[in-house]
């Protein structure tokens, strides 16, 4: 599977980089970040979306995107638009 970069986070050096890809076949954004400490995780299985289970799957996780990466996830919305 081939995976097109978008972007990688400006500030985070040289290790431990929040970045963004697109799959060109799936469409789906792939990111790699920070994750979420316990009591994010918490609230987030407390929180869930009207009709859902409470809980989060053993096949998810939960994330933190920093908030300077915006601009990489509109590129990436903007390269699946693209290939639509």
């Amino acid at each position: 599977m081939f995976l097109e970069f978008i972007g990688i986070d400006p500030e985070s050096g040289q290790t431990g980089s929040p970045t963004v890809w697109v799959d060109p076949e799936t469409h789906d954004i792939v990111m790699q970040s920070y994750t979420a400490d316990e009591a994010t995780r918490v609230q987030c299985a407390r929180n869930t979306a009207p009709g859902h289970a409470l809980g989060i799957p053993d096949h998810e996780t939960v994330i933190r995107i920093p908030a300077r990466m915006v601009p990489a996830l509109r590129e990436a919305c903007d390269a699946v638009e693209r290939q639509l």
